[in-house]
């Protein structure tokens, strides 16, 4: 398997001879796009009424337990970059810890699974797309493996089953508290109709 992987890796991998706007066009897929999961996540809560507020907490907490398990695999199992191994080229930095899996594919995977399968297809088949794109850029920029890709959607699948079992408990007592607490601190706003409730 490891075979495979590297040399999917290196089929994928960019070289020293990649024309530069590529490269800086998938530095920006790595490393940007997901500072836009955040602000979807608080236009949903703060704009898109009591279901996609519902939806956004489900989808932050699929990714707060998915993003754990990665933790969890990387103390158990510690997977070396490529540039770890001196295999390939790298053109973006990143920490020297475990590759596996990657928290950027989880991050991405996390809200589509859970978008998709609360019915907010298009959202959600866009995230998946956007997804590709950043896993993709991340292995061609030499930061990850393509198992490592692989390797997040699976965590995130199990890391939203964990989620939904709960939820139907915990889920509902954690929605009270943050809402109970989104009403104070945002008590202004709602009533002068600037954020929905």
């Amino acid at each position: 398997m490891e075979s495979i992987n590297q040399s999917l890796f290196l089929q994928i991998n960019a070289n020293l001879n990649t024309p530069s706007w590529i490269i800086q066009a998938a530095t920006i897929a790595a490393d940007d796009f997901i500072f836009g999961i955040p602000l979807l996540l608080l236009v949903m809560w703060f704009w898109g009424g009591e279901k996609l507020r519902h939806i956004a907490l489900m989808a932050f907490c699929v990714c707060f337990i998915s993003l754990g398990l990665n933790q969890l695999i990387g103390m158990v199992w510690q997977h070396p970059r490529p540039s770890m191994i001196g295999l390939g080229h790298t053109f973006i930095a990143h920490a020297m810890d475990s590759s596996f899996p990657s928290d950027h594919m989880t991050v991405f995977s996390a809200l589509a699974v859970t978008f998709i399968f609360q019915r907010l297809f298009k959202i959600g088949i866009a995230l998946t797309l956007i997804g590709i794109v950043v896993g993709w850029s991340r292995v061609f920029l030499g930061a990850h493996f393509p198992f490592d890709m692989f390797g997040a959607v699976g965590v995130t699948f199990l890391g939203y089953g964990i989620v939904v079992s709960l939820w139907q408990n915990a889920g509902v007592r954690l929605i009270e508290f943050i809402e109970s607490l989104y009403r104070k601190l945002f008590a202004l706003p709602i009533n002068k109709g600037w954020v929905k409730y």
